[in-house]
C-alpha cells in the first residue's frame, strides 16, 4: 500500500481518535501528525504481521500514551472554545457532550470507545491495546452502560 493512500484512508480516523483520547485538537493535529511520521519512516520495515489498520492504530496509541505520560498536566478535558460558542442541532450537541463524557473516561477506556467509534473490530482492538478479546467485548458494553447513564443524567 502506498503512503499516499494510507494517509487519504486514515488521516481522519487517526486525527478523531487522538482526539477523543486527548480531548485536544492542536495536540490531536500534532500526534496525527507524527503517526504519520513514523508511518512514513517505517512502512518500508512493515511485516504485515498484523493488518495496516492495527499497525496505524498501535503506533497512534502510543503516542497518545506517551504524550499523557509526558504531559499530563496539559491534558484538557474541556470542550474547545469555539465548538461550545457555534450554535448547532441538537444532533451536534449530543455528539459534543458524547465527546465531553468520552473525556471523563479512564485513559484506557477512552482508547478502546474511539476505537469502536472508529468500527475497529474487537478483535483489532484487543490486538491494539493489548488486552483479550472477551476483555475488549465487556470493556467496551460497560463503558457504554456509562456513556449511556451519563446521557440519562445529564441535565437532572
Amino acid at each position: 500500500m502506498e503512503f499516499e493512500q494510507i494517509y487519504n484512508s486514515y488521516w481522519a480516523k487517526i486525527y478523531r481518535l487522538c482526539l477523543g483520547y486527548l480531548g485536544n485538537e492542536t495536540a490531536a493535529q500534532d500526534l496525527a501528525q507524527e503517526t504519520f511520521i513514523t508511518v512514513w519512516q517505517k512502512l518500508p520495515e512493515f511485516r504485515q504481521e498484523a493488518s495496516i489498520n492495527t499497525w496505524i492504530f498501535r503506533i497512534a496509541t502510543n503516542k497518545c500514551l506517551r504524550h499523557i505520560k509526558s504531559d499530563k498536566s496539559k491534558f484538557n478535558t474541556e470542550i474547545p472554545v469555539h465548538l461550545s460558542e457555534e450554535k448547532s442541532s441538537n444532533e451536534e450537541k449530543n455528539l459534543q457532550l458524547l465527546q465531553k463524557f468520552i473525556a471523563e473516561l479512564p485513559e484506557l477506556d477512552r482508547l478502546i470507545i474511539s476505537l469502536e467509534l472508529e468500527n475497529i473490530n474487537q478483535a483489532e482492538i484487543a490486538t491494539i491495546v493489548g488486552i483479550s478479546e472477551s476483555n475488549t467485548r465487556v470493556r467496551i458494553h460497560r463503558i457504554k452502560e456509562k456513556l449511556k447513564t451519563k446521557f440519562e443524567n445529564h441535565g437532572k
